[in-house]
């Protein structure tokens, strides 16, 4: 072992340390960080979150998860790129999302773009993939952004999507299972086949 025994005590795992100080952290990296994630609309949503914690913690938009996907329609595409003025309105006055003007227009934004991505935004991202990645051993193995991250923002951006930098499209890649940054020791990677 690399680091400090992170273990918790009723289920005796050692988890990566960021996901020990929460219960919604532990949930979520335990079920669903690193995990494949396919599907337009379910990698428009992922995308939508990491840009909207961008400045804020990841536990904020987890636990405000439920209400964003309210106010987002479920973040399906198709209605989201539907949104109007009123919406955008709408959404700044809904104090159970995070109110940042900016994030909304952007998210409606994104979502009019990735209707107009050819072979779908699932696809798209999904290309830039990483299976050869070094397995870290500790937290600060954990790069911030990696060549393909930016690749990945590049790419999204001559689409014309916005805020998905090197590091949101890095912390993408990471949710959705383009990369497994879980640390060699962590239960969730060793009980991968």
């Amino acid at each position: 072992m690399t680091g400090p025994d992170i273990r918790t005590p009723a289920a005796d795992l050692i988890r990566c340390p960021w996901a020990t100080s929460a219960p919604d952290y532990i949930a979520y990296h335990d079920d669903e960080w690193g995990r494949e994630v396919r599907g337009d609309d379910r990698v428009f949503e992922r995308m939508t979150l990491e840009a909207f914690q961008s400045g804020l913690s990841w536990l904020v938009i987890l636990r405000k998860r439920e209400n964003f996907r309210r106010a987002f329609a479920g973040f399906s595409l198709t209605e989201v790129a539907a949104f109007t003025d009123a919406d955008v309105e709408r959404l700044l006055g809904d104090a159970g999302i995070v109110r940042n003007r900016a994030k909304i227009e952007t998210a409606i934004s994104n979502a009019r773009v990735a209707l107009e991505v050819p072979e779908g935004l699932s696809e798209l991202v999904w290309r830039y993939a990483d299976a050869g990645a070094p397995v870290p051993k500790a937290i600060g193995d954990v790069p911030a952004q990696t060549p393909g991250s930016k690749a990945l923002a590049k790419d999204l951006k001559s689409r014309g999507f916005r805020f998905v930098g090197p590091t949101t499209a890095y912390a993408l890649m990471q949710a959705i299972g383009l990369v497994n940054d879980h640390l060699a020791d962590c239960w969730v990677r060793t009980a991968r086949p």
